[in-house]
């Protein structure tokens, strides 16, 4: 069939555009990347768009939004989504893991077992992807988290070093392979060594060659090795490869590292182009072309599909690229849908393997998978200090207080009333006061006759668009204070391990801590059971 279609269906197949998870136009939360409902499907059915990845919603909202899609597709779709910690990252319902780097923290004390969990993991998220319609994980990343101050990356890798992020990586891998799911290795050639997030600007790696062949690269050899299907690049510059391109937009690092040194033969497919380290200086359409003029099959996420795609036409009719290369791209995606059960001569089978009726929503979140993931975020729990917390009765014109600082309080969808770490210390007589940077000043007349014992919750990891992985500001202050004043009781961090090492050595031995790699409910529970010692039972 390829050799059937034109040019603009050719290159049409090479986009995967991004949608909201949910069903309708007034629930899409990001209206500039997400296109509308009618919009979306002329994307699918007239200009016949080769993939969508999916954000927000439900798990069961998503089964059913993979079906519509599906059916409006003018050839089958792969359904793509970023969830390194299991589909319940994304959409709810689902299993959450904690992030990759908790397996590398069991790795430190029994690597048998950090291999056995990433493997778990790898299967559960590829059932659970399936069970909703998607069959292409953006994971694992196998990116080498060696500077603490990596604000994007961060938790994110399974390690910090080579030879821990390529033995776990390759055991996702194996584990998701034994489903029809696409992994994807990312970020090539490795992300982890950079302070500056690519969502926002352009990272420089300035290494050597030689440091690059012998800690970044190793993690994707292995990968590779282990079968990953695709490889997502990198939006950084690597002078000592390239010095006048990102890697994305590279041929030296696309085709002349990966595909040629590596050996590797299945999908290069591209970060969203819409970040700010390419389109704020190539812009969207431009970085398309380059994109596939420097060997990637798979062109993730452009501002204006239409115009993107419009605009490698019109690279091929220059001379720019050759028709050739676009139906090499595509003879290997189509090759990558029919692994995953996409017959693209047969339509409606494609259609029907994600229908309604075979949608098994008992496999989402079942008791096993849900038991390895509190097991892993279990025995990656780091604590001390005199546990368990007993908490005291406040003197006179005190109260117990619920300090729960975050990045920010609007993003915060882990947090409710009813979640562990605001309900449980309610139930011990801790009131809440909920702070994020824009809220958190301590106010000038805050003295000593208005002590308050308190419990100091942090939620700080490396995110998308957040510009740091490390401390906010308004959490050093009212860490500096509680200890100044002696109001702190206990501290409870969520997320980057690194913030814990900079708390720890100014952090009294008395005074009890608990650290949790994963922010949501099932991390709250653990990490204040834990602190209060509230058993099984639920009684302290």
């Amino acid at each position: 069939m390829i050799d059937n279609l034109s040019l603009p269906e050719l290159v049409a197949q090479m986009f995967v555009v991004r949608a909201s998870g949910c069903l309708f136009d007034h629930q899409i939360r990001y209206p500039e990347w997400e296109p509308t409902a009618s919009k979306l499907r002329y994307y699918l059915e007239k200009l016949g768009v080769g993939g969508v990845i999916l954000v927000g919603g439900s798990a069961a909202e998503l089964a059913v939004r993979s079906h519509q899609l599906q059916s409006w597709a003018k050839f089958p779709l792969l359904l793509a989504a970023d969830i390194e910690e299991g589909v319940g990252q994304r959409f709810a319902g689902a299993t959450w893991f904690g992030p990759p780097m908790a397996i590398a923290e069991v790795a430190r004390h029994d690597s048998g077992k950090a291999d056995r969990y990433a493997e778990q993991m790898g299967a559960v998220t590829a059932i659970e992807a399936r069970a909703i319609g998607l069959n292409w994980i953006f994971a694992p990343v196998v990116d080498v988290n060696n500077n603490p101050d990596n604000p994007v990356i961060n938790v994110r890798a399974f390690g910090e070093t080579p030879e821990i992020v390529g033995k776990l990586a390759a055991a996702f891998i194996r584990g998701a392979g034994q489903h029809p799911v696409l992994t994807t290795a990312k970020h090539f050639p490795g992300h982890g060594d950079t302070a500056v997030d690519s969502h926002l600007e352009l990272p420089v790696l300035p290494h050597s060659p030689a440091r690059l062949t012998e800690v970044e690269l190793p993690p994707f050899v292995e990968a590779i090795a282990a079968g990953a299907d695709a490889v997502m690049s990198a939006h950084l510059l690597i002078p000592g490869w390239d010095a006048d391109f990102p890697a994305t937009l590279s041929r030296k690092i696309l085709i002349g590292k990966l595909r040629e040194e590596l050996g590797f033969e299945g999908l290069i497919v591209t970060d969203a182009l819409v970040m700010g380290a390419i389109a704020n200086k190539y812009g969207t359409n431009e970085a398309a072309v380059l994109a596939a003029e420097a060997g990637a099959d798979v062109l993730l996420m452009p501002l204006d599909p239409e115009g993107a795609i419009l605009a490698v036409c019109e690279a091929v009719s220059q001379g720019r690229l050759s028709r050739s290369q676009i139906k090499e791209s595509v003879k290997r995606i189509w090759s990558a849908k029919a692994k995953v059960g996409l017959l693209v001569k047969e339509k409606e089978k494609a259609v029907n393997s994600t229908s309604i009726e075979s949608i098994d929503l008992s496999l989402l979140a079942n008791p096993e998978a849900r038991a390895t993931a509190a097991d892993i975020l279990r025995d990656s729990l780091k604590f001390g200090g005199s546990l368990p917390l007993v908490a005291k009765k406040p003197l006179e014109n005190q109260l117990l207080r619920n300090l729960i600082v975050v990045d920010d309080v609007l993003g915060c969808e882990f947090l409710g009333n009813h979640t562990p770490a605001i309900a449980i210390p309610e139930q011990f007589g801790y009131e809440l006061q909920l702070i994020d940077d824009r809220t958190g000043a301590i106010a000038e007349n805050t003295g000593a006759e208005h002590f308050s014992p308190t419990l100091l919750q942090i939620f700080i990891r490396g995110n998308c668009f957040r510009g740091s992985a490390g401390l906010t500001e308004a959490a050093q202050d009212w860490f500096k204070k509680l200890l100044k004043t002696g109001e702190l009781q206990a501290v409870l961090i969520y997320g980057s391990p690194y913030v814990l090492e900079q708390f720890l050595p100014h952090l009294p031995p008395s005074i009890p801590y608990v650290f949790c790699f994963g922010q949501m409910p099932a991390a709250q529970s653990l990490a204040l059971e834990l602190l209060f010692g509230i058993n099984e039972t639920g009684n302290a």
